[in-house]
């Protein structure tokens, strides 16, 4: 193989040639890769071809819809919270400037150049890592059948609301699903004094007591409606109709958008990417019209600095900018892929993270001015409604829209965004799968391509039926915690970035990024890819 060329057996062999308009360049680089085995030639060009975006505006709302998700509504603000206020905004910045849009950059680069994804990426350019490849798509699989739970708990929620309407199901206690714990958060504001409960005469209960004996409706109807939660994960339960059908909806959603490519789809992905903005300046208008809003938006920015003296911030803020920008999963360089050979795949990396940024930062808005105003009512702090993960979406936002008027409306509207949110980003992330499977044995799949991405999702549609049932929720959070966690991720993203910068190493890359765009990344990016991404995933 000659020294000074790219001699691969790849597609992006011939984009690179189509892409020269006429005038003739030397690849810069040598990319050493095994092909894929030798089929029959007999298949049709037309059924071999990956296809491409439409414009270059589908290329960057994919990316918007890929990064933008649900993440951004409940994990960052409360990551905020946890980490010191305005100072985990500090380390959150700091890691997106050395290791975020770096990364990001990187991945679609890498994706562009090679016109592949998946499994094949990081094996062309460095076979000794190639099983990097393999854990990228492992993550992916197993992060595509847990996040598509959360869609469906959120469609039972849009359905539930219009059954009701005008009511909401959650307003009350007198539903079949309410236990005698059950009281309407309302009826034990500011209360002192003594109440029968459970046969007990002569209970002394206050505010401060009362959450710990007594459950809100809101509560209840997420646990024992919505998920029908059992005691343990030992008691399995039996399988929740109304969320198997949420959750096939929810498949058959993304399959409709996917069947031809993602590429395909670029119009809905535009819309998918942008409705949310319009549902989330509203609320952010109507949030900070509330009473209390002023004192949650306080408690958002203002940094408590010594937090900055110890690891924890630091390395949430680091984890969090993996989980935002959707580095790793190897979805990135998919949605790469699909484009021209020659599009300035930088600007849109760097505009797509800062979208993502300041979609937190209003996201965090949001959620700190509904706080403020949930405290201001329950007569409290911010500090003792705040909570994490699913619970700030799913319990404290549905008491909150029961005190504004239209409360169904606000609900449906709050919700619909949450599906967008969800959505958008598990057609990239399913996509991204599918595309590294097509990629790895193109001429044995491609002619296929429609009957495998139906097949790949009944799998995982079926792979998630256990986790609607009445046990699910204990096999959900195992999913989260231990099947594409932040350790787990950091580590996929450290190998990779090892093979991506110090075996390939970072001047053929930037002679591969010249190659394209016509300039050659500075020392600053050489840098973040050599040296501070690596340190800040170890650390």
């Amino acid at each position: 193989m000659s020294e000074n060329l790219c001699e691969y057996t790849t597609e992006s062999e011939n984009r690179m040639i189509e892409g020269q308009s006429g005038k003739a360049s030397s690849p810069f680089c040598t990319i050493t890769y095994v092909a894929p085995p030798k089929e029959d030639d007999d298949d049709d060009d037309d059924e071999l071809d990956r296809g491409g975006w439409e414009s270059r505006w589908d290329f960057l709302f994919s990316c918007i819809s890929l990064s933008v998700g649900l993440g951004n509504v409940w994990r960052f603000p409360y990551l905020c919270y946890k980490n010191g206020g305005g100072a985990f905004l500090v380390t959150y910045g700091i890691a997106m400037v050395l290791c975020g849009i770096p990364l990001f950059f990187q991945e679609v680069a890498v994706g562009q150049y090679l016109g592949s994804g998946g499994l094949t990426f990081v094996g062309q350019l460095c076979p000794l890592l190639k099983g990097v490849g393999y854990a990228t798509m492992t993550l992916v699989f197993l992060l595509d059948v847990y996040y598509c739970i959360i869609i469906s708990w959120t469609l039972y929620y849009i359905m539930s609301t219009f059954v009701y309407m005008p009511n909401l199901p959650w307003r009350s206690c007198d539903n079949s699903w309410n236990t005698e714990r059950c009281s309407n958060i309302d009826n034990l504001k500011n209360y002192n004094g003594t109440i029968m409960f459970n046969n007990l005469k002569n209970v002394s209960i206050t505010m401060a007591n009362a959450s710990e004996m007594m459950s809100t409706a809101v509560e209840e109807f997420f646990e024992r409606n919505v998920l029908s939660i059992t005691n343990g994960i030992s008691e399995f339960g039996g399988i929740q109709w109304k969320l198997l059908i949420c959750l096939g909806l929810g498949w058959l959603l993304i399959y409709w958008v996917i069947r031809n490519g993602l590429h395909q789809s670029g119009k809905i992905i535009w819309f998918t990417a942008l409705f949310p903005y319009v549902v989330l300046f509203v609320l952010l208008f109507r949030a900070l019209t509330l009473e209390g809003a002023i004192d949650g938006l306080w408690y958002f920015v203002v940094p408590r600095w010594e937090e900055l003296l110890t690891p924890q911030p630091w390395m949430e803020g680091a984890t969090q900018i993996f989980f935002a920008y959707s580095i790793g999963c190897g979805a990135l360089p998919v949605l790469g892929s699909y484009n021209k050979f020659h599009h300035n795949c930088y600007r849109d990396a760097v505009i797509t993270c800062i979208v993502n940024t300041f979609t937190s930062i209003i996201a965090g808005c949001v959620t700190f001015a509904i706080l403020g105003y949930l405290a201001f009512e329950k007569d409290t702090t911010v500090a003792e409604v705040v909570t994490s993960g699913p619970g700030l979406v799913f319990l404290t936002y549905p008491e909150v829209v029961l005190k504004l008027p239209w409360a169904a409306f606000w609900t449906l509207m709050f919700f619909f965004m949450l599906l967008l949110l969800g959505t958008d980003s598990a057609f990239c992330l399913v996509e991204a799968f599918i595309t590294g499977v097509l990629d790895n044995w193109p001429k044995r799949l491609r002619p296929h391509k429609e009957k495998i991405r139906l097949f790949i999702c009944l799998i995982m549609f079926t792979l998630g039926i256990p986790m609607i049932s009445k046990g699910g929720m204990y096999i959900f959070q195992l999913m989260d915690y231990y099947s594409a966690s932040g350790i787990s991720l950091l580590w996929v993203c450290f190998f990779q970035t090892i093979a991506i910068s110090w075996i390939f190493g970072t001047n053929k890359l930037c002679d591969c990024i010249e190659q394209m765009m016509g300039f050659r990344p500075n020392k600053f990016w050489t840098i973040c890819w050599q040296f501070c991404a690596p340190v800040v995933m170890l650390a």
